[in-house]
């Protein structure tokens, strides 16, 4: 079936400011794009959360069929979480100039103490496309698990992380239960049980 797909150039950017610029940044759209029906749509007036792009891995350890998780203090969580305190995956921002494969290495070092190996893309995706811009690049990776332990993060950006060893079976559990709940951590595991098999047969042939 073949779609008619509208691009950037369907789209016009009439104006465009900074309304809050902090730990975040936030900027005011007003567009025009076209319609469906060939036509033009009215202004459009939207806020825009600028948060940069980010990467999130999931180190896994054949050996011991362990993944490696970490746990931290997260705001916007206790709104609707009885508990603020999730279970993730390793995540960062890229930095200007920095690739998504170094930011996987670096941000396992200061959220985990590990190190990585056989470093896979799996996908990226929009994590909310309506009201941020930010774009998420999920990778997997091989490590020890043996060597996850203990409280890591950064002082100066406060953060408090723990470190987890979840063996498999139990973050199969967690999927099913609602014990993790947050995006980056469902979709990265997710990925690894629907493709278990044919990244396991990459990192032996590597």
């Amino acid at each position: 079936m073949e779609i008619l797909k509208y691009t950037n150039k369907d789209v016009s950017i009439l104006k465009k400011e900074t309304v809050f610029h902090g730990f975040f940044k936030m900027n005011r759209y007003e567009v025009q794009h076209k319609l469906f029906n060939g036509q033009q749509s009215s202004v459009v007036k939207r806020e825009m959360f600028e948060r940069g792009h980010a990467v999130a891995v999931l180190p896994y350890d054949p050996n011991t069929q362990e993944f490696v998780l970490i746990e931290q203090f997260r705001l916007g969580a206790m709104e609707t979480c009885d508990s603020p305190w999730l279970f993730e995956v390793i995540a960062g921002m890229i930095d200007e100039g920095q690739t998504p494969e170094s930011v996987c290495h670096r941000e396992a070092q200061e959220e985990s103490g590990i190190e990585l190996a056989g470093l896979t893309k799996a996908l990226t995706y929009l994590s909310s496309p309506g009201g941020t811009t930010e774009r998420l690049h999920i990778f997997m990776a091989r490590t020890e698990s043996a060597k996850a332990k203990g409280i890591h993060g950064l002082d100066y950006e406060s953060e408090d992380i723990r470190v987890h060893r979840v063996p498999e079976n139990v973050a199969r559990t967690w999927l099913d239960d609602g014990t993790i709940d947050n995006a980056a951590a469902i979709i990265a595991l997710q990925w690894f049980f629907l493709n278990k098999e044919k990244l396991l047969k990459e990192w032996r042939e590597i």
